[in-house]
Parts: C-alpha cells; sequence; structure tokens
C-alpha cells in the first residue's frame, strides 16, 4: 500500500513526509483493518511531524482522524464485519487495568496508545486498530465531512463538558472560543445547538473571523480582544500561552478556562488577581470512548456540519503547510482517492 511515512521530525516547511510503498498491515485477533477513504487533517499532527511531541514511533504514518470501511477483522472481533463503514480516533489502544482505565479515566492511562503518533495513523490506503476504540459512523455524514469530527469534533466536546457548563439547556450561557479553526468551528456548533451564545476571539480575518460570523458567533474579535460581555466559560484551541491571560480576565468569578491544546507555547506569568474568584483553569488530555460515542450521537442530532478543504493523496505536505500557516477555513481533509482535488 503507499503510506505518507515520516523518518525524522523537521519543520513542514522541508516536506518531510516521504511516499512509500510498505505492506499492508494485517489485524491482530482483536483488531480490525481499515481501507481508508479520508482522514482529517489536525493541529496535533504537525506536533508530531514538526517534533514538538516527542518520538514514540520511528518511521510513523501520521493521521488521526480516519474514515474508511471495513476491510477484514480478526478472530476474536464480532461487533463489525467487512464493508461496514468505520471510524479510528486519537486513543488507539489503553492498558484497561490501571486506575485510570477503571475509573472511567481511560483518557489518562499511561500506556495508552495514539493513532498516528504511537502507532500507525491515517495518511495511508490502510490502518489496523483494535474493534474495541473503532467508532460506527452515524448516516448522513460522508466521508469527508465526518473525518474532522473524529478529533476537532470529540476533543471540542470533551471541552464543553470540562467547563462545567452541567445543564442541557445553555440558554443565557456566555462561551469563549480562542482560535477558531477545526475545533472551533465544531464546537461552536454544539454550544449554539444548545443554546449558548458563542464569543470568538481569532487572528484571521479573512477566512476564521468570516467563518466564526457565518456560524452564528454573537461577536467576533481579534484573539487579544476583550469581550464585550464576561463570560460564564472559555475554551482556547490555539497553542498560544500568551492568550491565557486575556482569557482569564473576560471569564466571571467561578467560571472555567479549559485548554484544548495537547501542546502549547509557554504561558507567561500573571497577576494571582486574574484567577481569584474561584477561577479555575484547567487542561483537557485525549478523549474516552465514551466521549466519542457520545459527541457522535449529538453530532448527527443538531447535525454537525464542517466545513472543509480537500486535499488529494499527494498533497499532504501542502496540507500540513497550509495548516500551519492557518490558511485552512475550516478543517482540512485528505481525499487518499484524490491526487490534486478542486479545492472547497
Amino acid at each position: 500500500m503507499k503510506a505518507w511515512v515520516l523518518d525524522k521530525p523537521a519543520p513542514v516547511e522541508s516536506r518531510p513526509l516521504s511516499l512509500s510503498d510498505i505492506p499492508v498491515p494485517q489485524p491482530a485477533d482483536d483488531e480490525v483493518l481499515v481501507e481508508i477513504h479520508a482522514c482529517g487533517i489536525c493541529r496535533t499532527d504537525l506536533h508530531v511531524v514538526e517534533g514538538e511531541l516527542p518520538i514514540r514511533k520511528s518511521r510513523v504514518i501520521p493521521g488521526h482522524q480516519v474514515v474508511g470501511t471495513i476491510s477484514a477483522v480478526g478472530s476474536r472481533v464480532g461487533e463489525f464485519k467487512p464493508g461496514d463503514r468505520v471510524s479510528i480516533a486519537w486513543l488507539n489502544r489503553t492498558c484497561g487495568i490501571c486506575e485510570f482505565c477503571r475509573g472511567g479515566k481511560e483518557n489518562l492511562c499511561d500506556r495508552a496508545m495514539f493513532t498516528g503518533w504511537t502507532v500507525d495513523g491515517g495518511y495511508a490506503e490502510f490502518a489496523v486498530a483494535p474493534a474495541s476504540f473503532t467508532y460506527h459512523l452515524p448516516d448522513g455524514f460522508d466521508d469527508v465531512q465526518a473525518a474532522p469530527l473524529l478529533c476537532a469534533g470529540i476533543i471540542g466536546y470533551r471541552c464543553l463538558r470540562l467547563t462545567g457548563i452541567e445543564k442541557s439547556d445553555w440558554s443565557g450561557v456566555r462561551l469563549g472560543l480562542y482560535g477558531f479553526g477545526a475545533a472551533g468551528h465544531v464546537c461552536i456548533q454544539v454550544a449554539r445547538a444548545r443554546g449558548a451564545e458563542v464569543y470568538v476571539c481569532t487572528r484571521d480575518r479573512e477566512r476564521h473571523q468570516a467563518l466564526a460570523h457565518e456560524l452564528g458567533a454573537a461577536w467576533v474579535g481579534d484573539a487579544d480582544a476583550d469581550p464585550p460581555a464576561m463570560l460564564d466559560a472559555s475554551i482556547i484551541f490555539a497553542p498560544a500561552g500568551e492568550l491565557i491571560p486575556p482569557a482569564l480576565k473576560a471569564i466571571k468569578k467561578g467560571g472555567t478556562l479549559v485548554l484544548g491544546g495537547i501542546h502549547m507555547s509557554p504561558i507567561p506569568s500573571f497577576d494571582y488577581s486574574l484567577i481569584y474568584g474561584e477561577r479555575t483553569i484547567r487542561s483537557v488530555a485525549n478523549n474516552t470512548r465514551a466521549d466519542g460515542h457520545e459527541f457522535l450521537i449529538e453530532a448527527a442530532r443538531i447535525p454537525i456540519l464542517t466545513r472543509t478543504q480537500v486535499f488529494g493523496f499527494n498533497q499532504v505536505n501542502e496540507a500540513l503547510i497550509a495548516l500551519k500557516t492557518d490558511a485552512i477555513r475550516g478543517a482540512g481533509v485528505l481525499n487518499i482517492a484524490l491526487e490534486n482535488p478542486a479545492i472547497e
């Protein structure tokens, strides 16, 4: 099969991924083999490719928002059959026996494996994954639309959970979003469907701010701007530590600031007054399978409409450069069957 392989981390401008012919992986007894149709492009892929995340596997195939069909199943797999349309997400496998796994916090498992980082991912024609960490896809999403749901969507959903806003009706809730790429443009749709007013802070006016307006933001401003109202909670999707002080400044007493990235630039010092009043800062680490199942149900019910920019399979390095330079409006997706598609 053809696959894009990272031999050594390097800036994406140097086009470090190389196209290779490698054997099709064979599923273990508890795994499925997926023929890949589409794979979302995520900022975490940038962190892997450029070495901001430590090397965990040599010659790794990145990509962890995988959509395709089952090609083969292992001998102990009963919940899937060849031809089923499925998806593979970031959390690939956990130990199942540690205190975190037994306590409903499998996202914190110290022995967890991650698609496209510690095991091979979706920038390829085929991939294997444990059946128990593979998702059935709800009807209504085509392959390209579904791909961003598998990380941008699931992580955004977990961020919303960790804001501490527990009521089902969010009418009157004011939510801030800092950064408005793939995760932000899905998260706003979930929050607005629940009734929240969403205030978006993002630096790209031509693409990201315009899309935020299009998706019904109550207010849109620059990344470090002061929203016109105090917020109940905020989520920072941008990997920019310098956004934490202005985001805290805009949150009400008792509010929560959620950090939605796996990597962030250094956080500057700030006055204690910004967290006084029982304001909380908390990070999001990975996701649980429950997050994935619950989000896909809610995404289908809303329904979420992802905005995508499609890249052909031979455009992987170009797609990562576009992501790094904030040149993608919404979410970038590789269509494995295409070589040089028209940009949507």
